[in-house]
């Protein structure tokens, strides 16, 4: 077993406008639309509440299963916004015990316009996971799940479909 790593970076090419990746991000009108599919709310000032909170289907799920949904599933604080480039914010999961124990990790979301490819950004993901192992295995993912492995890569790469192409690698939009 390895050892969870205490910072993770992830990286996505996405052909559209940073301030489309921002909206994207920060707006739960666009961010319930990928990933997880849980609506995300920001207060986009040093020290502004950032939560996320339980989709209708993760609701029913829970319920279904039997284990409790906490109302509040993921929640932080804004560190720093410089709309459309960059948000940096802590970040802490409630929805399993043992995440909702550690302590709150760092997030940057670094958004650049490239310059030799007019029209196309890079977006940078860093998470902070110092004291986090749980989480920090959480967020890698699994390369062996065939639906992507979950975790920040997947959760990426759904944004890029969903901005490129309209609809989510689910076939959503």
């Amino acid at each position: 077993m390895t050892e969870p790593l205490t910072t993770q970076v992830f990286r996505v090419w996405i052909r559209t406008t940073p301030e489309k990746i921002w909206t994207a991000i920060t707006d739960p009108e666009w961010n319930q639309k990928y990933g997880y599919a849980a609506p995300q709310f920001y207060d986009l000032k040093p020290g502004g509440e950032f939560k996320s909170i339980p989709s209708d289907e993760m609701r029913s799920y829970s319920k279904e299963q039997g284990w409790p949904l906490p109302d509040t599933i993921i929640d932080g604080e804004v560190i720093e916004a410089d709309p459309p480039r960059l948000l940096k914010q802590t970040w802490r999961m409630l929805m399993d015990p043992t995440t909702a124990a550690e302590p709150f990790t760092t997030i940057t979301y670094l958004i650049e316009e490239l310059k030799s490819q007019p029209g196309v950004c890079r977006l940078t993901l860093t998470h902070e996971l110092t004291g986090a192992p749980a989480t920090s295995t959480m967020v890698a993912g699994s390369p062996l799940d065939e639906a992507g492995g979950g975790g920040w890569a997947w959760v990426l790469s759904d944004l890029k479909s969903l901005l490129e192409t309209g609809t989510t690698m689910a076939g959503n939009s």
